[in-house]
């Protein structure tokens, strides 16, 4: 009753088949190494300009994620503020309702 059944299985085993022999084929190493071939794309080159532009950008998107982070945060604590504000508000109310019988 609690053995399991299994199902015939839908194709039969495969057949077995007898190794076959490989001979290893030996490639002959290349004598001339290829050069590296030359980028043609343009090189970055700062000046004191643009780093200055560079790391001032950086700081303004720095200053900028902080303040939505510390916002975020600040709204996060405000409403958990509010929410144990309503809890103890409702504690009393239901103390009140217990005294009064």
């Amino acid at each position: 009753m609690f053995t399991p059944k299994y199902p015939s299985p839908d194709t039969p085993p495969p057949a077995t088949t007898t190794p076959t022999v490989h001979t290893p084929v030996l490639i002959a190493p290349a004598s001339v190494v290829p050069a590296a071939p030359v980028s043609n794309r343009p090189v970055v080159q700062l000046t004191p300009g643009s780093t200055l532009a560079l790391a001032a950008g950086g700081g303004a998107v720095v200053l900028v994620v902080g303040a939505v982070l510390v916002s975020l945060l600040l709204a996060v604590a405000i409403t958990g503020v509010s929410v144990a504000v309503v809890a103890i508000v409702l504690r009393l109310l239901v103390n009140d309702l217990h005294k009064g019988r």
